[in-house]
């Protein structure tokens, strides 16, 4: 027997492997997970690069605060690895059960995945600035004042809560397996944590015709009036140029990085819960139903006249 073979006998003896089979799915440990545990080494290493690169700068990097946004992303783990399971898994199974088509996987598939993918991605993140209750758990991401490596960890970890995995469902109903469908959104993602620097300028031009670049992507973090809601896609550019979003970098205006109303705070649970704490005071205020659930779905910036 193989050394391997008798590895494999103790595990299945013991009882954990039926065990972890088991709970694997519920926890939403599967390949898109494996694939964030798999490239943290490499976003940690590629973050200690740019530290040596910009360590000087304070505009550009702080120590603390780049420790702060991994701490950050490693909450919004904990919660989609405890909770996606439960709240998010169920409904994808139930859609792809009464799926309208049944997709084989080959290459034209996985090709149209990454695409189905991509563009419900851009609607997902432009309705995250556009609608106040998706914007309430985005905000995070955006209220540093710095761009750098660091800033693409920094998440909330209330994501899972929010309802922004609604957005890939029609690719379930539609027939793209639920699995290949997180590999394609982790991949994505995966992808999107190299676009926030400063230290890569333009790119080739059919680089930057069809794919989101650092230089797209810093105008996607400026506050700048002009910058402000630009540049949706994730790892494509061309849905912001097909639907009216996109915004070139002006090397004469630089993006200032953060959000119109800053937080002035280093604490984790204020950086995961202001917007919401504004959200709730702003649906306190006296009137009626309708005109307070309004502010749910309207717009950050949107504000009304108290009965």
């Amino acid at each position: 027997m193989a050394l391997t073979d008798m590895m494999m006998a103790v595990l299945q003896s013991s009882g954990l492997l039926s065990l972890w089979n088991t709970l694997a799915p519920w926890l939403a440990l599967d390949e898109r997970q494996l694939i964030f545990m798999v490239a943290t080494p490499v976003f940690i290493a590629v973050t200690l690069w740019e530290y040596l690169r910009i360590r000087h700068d304070p505009t550009r990097m702080d120590v603390p605060e780049a420790i702060r946004n991994f701490g950050l992303g490693a909450g919004y783990q904990v919660t989609e690895l405890l909770f996606a399971g439960l709240i998010a898994f169920p409904v994808y199974a139930f859609l792809y059960h009464h799926r309208i088509l049944d997709l084989e996987l080959n290459w034209a598939t996985g090709f149209l995945t990454f695409l189905g993918v991509d563009f419900c991605f851009y609607w997902m993140h432009r309705s995250s600035h556009r609608i106040r209750w998706f914007w309430a758990a985005h905000v995070v991401h955006h209220s540093s004042e710095r761009m750098n490596f660091s800033t693409a960890m920094r998440q909330n970890a209330t994501n899972i809560f929010n309802g922004m995995w609604a957005f890939y469902l029609p690719l379930a109903l539609i027939g793209f397996n639920p699995v290949w469908i997180g590999i394609a959104y982790a991949l994505s993602l995966v992808y999107q944590f190299f676009i926030h620097t400063t230290l890569i300028g333009q790119l080739p031009l059919w680089v930057e015709l069809v794919f989101n670049t650092p230089s797209h992507h810093r105008v996607h973090h400026g506050r700048n009036p002009g910058y402000i809601d630009r540049n949706y896609g994730g790892t494509l550019i061309i849905w912001d140029r097909l639907f009216g979003t996109f915004v070139a970098e002006d090397v004469q205006a630089p993006p200032e990085y953060g959000i119109t109303r800053p937080v002035r705070s280093n604490n984790l649970l204020v950086l995961w819960t202001h917007e919401y704490v504004d959200l709730f005071r702003a649906m306190a205020r006296p009137g009626g139903l309708l005109l307070r659930l309004k502010h749910l779905w309207k717009p950050p910036e949107w504000e009304r006249d108290v009965e």
